[in-house]
């Protein structure tokens, strides 16, 4: 099966399977079966093998799968075997919480720079190791330095010219925290997070339980 067959529910998986696996293989855990996988992330062992299947044999029947060596494939799947520069536009609470996430570095995300209109947060240009540049700036700042992702957590009037320069600059992907849905070139990739979408589902099923499917 190519990857153009595999459908997004199934890619969306994959960072809930990378989880768990680092969990257990952190308990010294060598190996695990499908079922013992099943228990621990409530998605059914026939779901899982459906799912790891769409990338290659990991597991032997009777003997389940080595747990270091299916971290190592879901990596390289996932793309965190590699290393990715991010800048963020937006120093606000959001993107602030964002910078402050110190797994991104772990996993190999790293800062090179952060980008907003505020002058106190300009003008304080070497705060916690990172520069705070105008985003006037930022055009050029692309123009000079190779960027894989660029975050954009900034109010949603300012959004879509922002991702405009940042595919313009060169970077293959955006992190969308802004509350509006942007547009971007075929080439670059765009993952959008609405907070207020997530809330609006949590109270919906809040409010309408019998929808709910455990």
């Amino acid at each position: 099966m190519t990857k153009q067959n595999i459908s997004l529910s199934v890619i969306k998986r994959l960072p809930k399977y990378y989880r768990y696996l680092e969990s257990i293989n952190e308990k010294g855990i060598i190996r695990v079966s499908s079922k013992e996988l099943s228990e621990i992330t409530g998605l059914t062992a026939s779901q899982i093998r459906q799912d790891l299947n769409h990338f290659g044999c990991f597991g032997q029947q009777g003997y389940g799968y080595n747990v270091s060596e299916l971290i190592d494939e879901l990596s390289k799947i996932i793309g965190v075997d590699k290393t990715y520069s991010m800048i963020l536009v937006g120093f606000g609470n959001i993107g602030h919480a964002l910078y402050k996430y110190r797994s991104f570095r772990d996993l190999g995300y790293e800062f090179k720079a952060v980008f907003d209109k505020n002058p106190d947060f300009i003008s304080d240009a070497t705060k916690d190791d990172i520069e705070i540049l105008d985003v006037k700036k930022l055009r050029d700042y692309l123009k000079e330095n190779k960027i894989d992702i660029g975050i954009i957590a900034t109010p949603k009037e300012a959004a879509q010219e922002l991702a405009d320069i940042l595919c313009e600059g060169g970077v293959k992907g955006i992190w969308n925290f802004s509350p509006v849905d942007l547009k971007v070139k075929n080439n670059v990739v765009i993952e959008s997070v609405h907070l207020d979408e997530s809330l609006f589902t949590l109270t919906y099923f809040m409010n309408s339980p019998e929808d709910f499917i455990f």
